[in-house]
C-alpha cells in the first residue's frame, strides 16, 4: 500500500503539447471568424450604398468607417491619427469604391492621379501647394483656383463626376493641407498604388 497511485494511461509531454497547439489553432480560427463577422458588419452599409450608386451617402459612410477605426470624431481627427489608420481598412474601402465605380473612384485612383500631376513623396514631405492645387483641379475639388469644400452639396454624385473625386469628404479637415499630405503618405505606406 505504500505505492503511489499511477494511472495506467499517462500522456507524455508531446501529446499534451500537441493538444495545446490544437486548442491554440482552434482559438485562432474562431478569432479570425469573429474578425470576418466584424468586417462584414463594418463594410456592409458602405457596400450597399456603393452597389446602388448612392455615392454621396457612400462618401459619408466612408468617413464614418475611418473615424470609427481610429475612435475619433470629425472634429478631433489629427494627422497623427492618420498614421495609425489600419491599412486593411483603407484597402477594403478602396476595393469597394473601385469595384462599384468601374475603377473611377477610390484611394488608389486618387493616389495615381496625384502622381500624374507631378506628386511624389518629396512633394508630400514639403507640402507642395502647387501640386496639391493641380491635384484639386484634376479631381474637381478646385475650380478657377478656389477649393470647393464648402460647395460639397453641389458635387456631381454620379459616375459622370471627375475621375478620382471620391471618396471626398473625409479629406476635409481643420488641419487643411497638412491632413491631405498625411492622408496621401498613409495611402503610400499602405501600398495603395495601382
Amino acid at each position: 500500500m505504500s505505492e503511489s497511485f499511477i494511472p495506467e494511461t499517462n500522456p507524455d509531454l508531446s501529446e499534451i503539447l500537441a493538444d495545446l497547439q490544437s486548442l491554440k489553432d482552434k482559438v485562432a480560427d474562431l478569432e479570425e471568424k469573429l474578425k470576418l463577422v466584424s468586417d462584414i458588419d463594418r463594410y456592409s452599409q458602405l457596400q450597399q450604398l456603393l452597389k446602388t450608386g448612392n455615392f454621396q451617402e457612400a462618401d459619408q459612410e466612408t468617413t464614418r468607417v475611418i473615424l470609427d477605426a481610429v475612435n475619433r470624431s470629425r472634429d478631433n481627427l489629427t494627422p497623427d491619427d492618420m498614421k495609425k489608420l489600419p491599412c486593411n481598412i483603407l484597402q477594403v474601402i478602396d476595393r469597394l469604391w473601385r469595384d462599384y465605380s468601374g475603377a473611377r473612384f477610390g484611394f488608389s485612383i486618387q493616389l495615381r492621379l496625384y502622381y500624374e500631376v507631378g506628386g511624389s513623396i518629396d512633394t508630400l514631405r514639403s507640402q507642395n501647394m502647387d501640386v496639391l492645387g493641380k491635384y484639386g483641379d484634376r479631381v474637381g475639388w478646385r475650380k478657377e483656383g478656389q477649393w470647393q469644400g464648402g460647395n460639397y452639396h453641389t458635387f456631381d454624385f454620379t459616375l459622370s463626376a471627375p475621375e478620382g473625386c471620391f471618396p471626398a469628404i473625409w479629406w476635409k479637415s481643420p488641419y487643411g493641407f497638412k491632413m491631405a499630405t498625411f492622408c496621401f503618405m498613409r495611402l503610400i505606406e499602405c501600398e495603395l498604388v495601382q
